[in-house]
């Protein structure tokens, strides 16, 4: 592949050009070119990969050199851009964005136009005869970027079907349209796939779909937070529904009452995305919420979750305890699914029997038997429960406690040598045993089962783009800081660029994580309230969900204003 390094060290074609022009020295160069001949790749992949050398220049000399015409692609309406032509996998894969089509010409922007395979790949899948033009490596990804969220340039296809202001689809007419293979290009299906592509491109969680009287909102839930990213025509409310409906496997013609289903998305031959469907009436028409699925997720180390050392030794010891219950409080989505499935993760090795009942069962994980509560099956928690202690378990997860039915066999599994993993609605971790005692459970069978209980929540992290925040000490102090440390505090903002979510990306647990200790159990068999328990924990050096946020903002992990957001003061 490379012929740029012959014998006796003799540079030629784009190496000694790269040489000439003063953007590597030679001994750079001749390194290059050998690892680029033993890794079997052609030297200018190597040198965008490897070396510091500006990706401008290197991209000028190889135009130069290879004859191949060198465009600044920022300067291109990618809105026209015939992305339709090569699979959105392909251009992933390659970091080739398909630019122009004439006659049976498609031209196409890569970074390294020596990479015949690419462009044989590309020709083969798209049927056209393929032009290479040379983009800077640097400009590509976020051009390719740029392009894929371009989900409104759809709009005008929608809006230009024939008659489409005038028709009132039926439930029969909109079966017949969207079962029918034949319209699997029409710009309905092609609107929806770009919404989900984009929504896992952008690591979000949840995708809303809402009708209004005069509009249609689209959102995506990011990092934790709602925001608008499309409005197609409102005259598509019901195409689009009904469009998702079929995707899930749900019936289109009912639109009175609400309706949960899969979706499952193939993304490459080896990768697929599961997404929660749940659709709900509204005065306007169906609002459909999808719930992003990335089994991804759970896969993640303890050390990514967020714990603090101290935190985590307390987690990591209550789930190599062979029996016990641990609890994990917090709102929706407050990461305690990821928190619960990291720990099963840990556990999950050919010596253990592990079973979960969820509802909804969210992520497929092999090698752990996951049943699905189904109410008007008769399949409930407790029933599912029940069934387990018959079948050997070692662990056990409950999706959720709702009930004294569900907590008295969780508790009884805990106390006779199972370990017993589960959540619960409650704000923090001393309320969570209030709530047991609320829901009927005896005191002494909560001492004697619950080892731990964690109550946590997401704060959005900032991205290296951040700036140092000068911030009045009265702030400070109303924040919580100890006046001790206000001199030696470094805080940042978030600023925003191309690479983040308005100055965060990514997000990180912030926990409070409570073992039941002697005198913890000592208050509990008193009949102690939640403030009592708090207190006993303060004492015995546990930190609040307040405190914890706290040593995020210190570190420089988050700031004050996404801490207040969600922790209470």
């Amino acid at each position: 592949m490379n012929t740029e390094l012959k014998a006796g060290s003799k540079l030629n074609g784009l190496a000694r050009r790269i040489v000439d022009e003063n953007i590597l020295d030679e001994a750079s160069v001749e390194a290059a070119c050998a690892q680029a001949i033993k890794k079997n790749r052609s030297l200018l992949s190597y040198l965008i990969s490897n070396t510091d050398a500006a990706p401008v220049r290197l991209a000028a000399a190889a135009s130069e050199e290879y004859g191949i015409p060198l465009v600044d692609v920022r300067a291109f309406d990618l809105s026209q851009a015939p992305l339709s032509l090569v699979s959105e996998a392909l251009i992933e894969k390659h970091q080739a964005l398909p630019l122009h089509l004439r006659g049976n010409q498609l031209f196409i922007a890569l970074r390294d136009p020596t990479d015949h395979q690419v462009l044989d790949e590309i020709a083969f899948s798209s049927g056209f005869h393929v032009e290479p033009i040379l983009v800077s490596a640097d400009h590509i990804a976020k051009a390719i970027e740029r392009a894929m969220e371009s989900a409104n340039t759809v709009f005008d296809d929608l809006e230009e079907e024939e008659g489409l202001e005038n028709v009132a689809f039926g439930a029969e007419k909109e079966a017949a349209d969207d079962s029918d293979p034949s319209v699997d290009e029409t710009p309905v299906v092609r609107f929806i796939n770009k919404v989900l592509l984009d929504a896992i491109r952008k690591g979000a969680s949840d995708i809303h779909f809402e009708p209004y009287e005069s509009r249609y909102r689209i959102r995506y839930r990011l990092d934790g937070v709602l925001k608008a990213v499309a409005a197609p025509p409102v005259q598509m409310s019901r195409r689009l529904s009904s469009r998702l409906k079929v995707m899930a496997g749900l019936d289109i013609a009912e639109k009175r009452v609400p309706q949960d289903g899969r979706i499952m998305l193939n993304i490459s031959r080896i990768k697929s995305i599961d997404f929660r469907a749940s659709t709900c009436p509204t005065l306007f028409g169906e609002k459909v919420v999808l719930r992003i699925l990335d089994s991804s997720a759970t896969k993640l180390g303890i050390e990514q979750l967020g714990f603090e050392s101290e935190q985590r030794l307390l987690y990591e010891s209550a789930i190599k305890k062979p029996y016990g219950m641990i609890l994990v409080t917090g709102p929706t989505g407050s990461g305690k699914t990821v928190t619960l499935y990291t720990a099963l993760q840990m556990l999950n090795d050919e010596g253990r029997n592990i079973s979960t009942v969820e509802d909804p069962v969210e992520i497929r994980v092999p090698g752990i038997n996951q049943v699905q509560q189904n109410v008007k099956q008769g399949m409930t928690f407790a029933r599912a429960l029940r069934a387990f202690l018959r079948q050997d378990p070692d662990v056990i997860m409950v999706g959720e406690i709702r009930d004294l039915e569900t907590a008295e066999i969780a508790i009884k599994a805990a106390q006779t040598g199972h370990l017993v993993l589960s959540t619960l609605h409650t704000n923090d971790a001393p309320q969570s045993i209030t709530r047991l005692m609320n829901m009927g459970v005896p005191t002494y069978n909560i001492t004697s089962a619950v080892n731990l209980v964690i109550a946590q929540r997401l704060v959005r992290t900032l991205h290296v783009c951040k700036q140092r925040d000068d911030l009045p000490r009265e702030a400070l102090l109303q924040a919580g800081f100890d006046k001790a440390v206000l001199d030696e505090l470094k805080l940042f903002r978030p600023v925003g660029c191309s690479e983040c979510n308005e100055g965060y990306r990514g997000r990180s647990g912030v926990f409070e994580v409570m073992p039941i200790t002697d005198e913890i159990s000592r208050i509990i068999l008193e009949e102690g309230n939640a403030m009592r328990i708090a207190q006993q924990a303060r004492k015995e050096g546990i930190n609040d969900l307040r405190t914890s946020a706290l040593r995020k903002v210190a570190a420089g992990a988050t700031d004050i204003i996404e801490m207040n957001r969600v922790t209470k003061d």
